[in-house]
């Protein structure tokens, strides 16, 4: 058997760091027509740039190679679709336990969420402009992405 990534360095080899939502519906190095070993990626639900996002980014930027950032939400996301408190309901009647107290950080407004992180990536005194950062949408019916920040 022989294992195509065996003694791998782990960098980045083609200089990009992805953040993007969990969804099973994307296919994070496909969609942008990159293959293993290409890129570093954070994912979580929404897509969000998190803190724990930009700790990986710094990283990817000082120690793997990392010179460009895509942020990408996607199209029909479970995240933008519903309320915090309709996330917490569910999870509480499938746990079958109180799950008011926990955040699950929806996003009411994609669009804005998207220009946010972006800025937050962009002004990372740690990132700056040590990497080129755009911001995404992939759209899950259609596998195209667009340019939105």
């Amino acid at each position: 058997m022989s294992f195509d990534l065996a003694g791998f360095d782990g960098v980045a080899q083609a200089g990009v760091a992805i953040v993007t939502c969990m969804d099973s519906r994307i296919d994070p190095l496909r969609m942008v027509g990159l293959r293993p070993g290409d890129a570093k990626i954070f994912r979580n639900p929404g897509g969000r740039v998190t803190p724990q996002a930009l700790e990986a980014l710094v990283l990817g930027v000082h120690l793997l190679n990392v010179r460009r950032i895509l942020v990408i939400p996607h199209t029909r996301c479970a995240m933008a679709a519903n309320s915090e408190q309709e996330v917490r309901r569910r999870v509480g009647e499938s746990a079958g336990v109180d799950a008011s107290w926990q955040r699950f950080g929806v996003v009411p407004d994609q669009e804005d969420a998207l220009r946010q992180d972006v800025a937050a990536v962009r002004t990372h005194p740690l990132i700056g402009e040590r990497a080129e950062v755009g911001g995404f949408v992939y759209d899950v019916d259609t596998g195209l992405i667009a340019r939105r920040v």
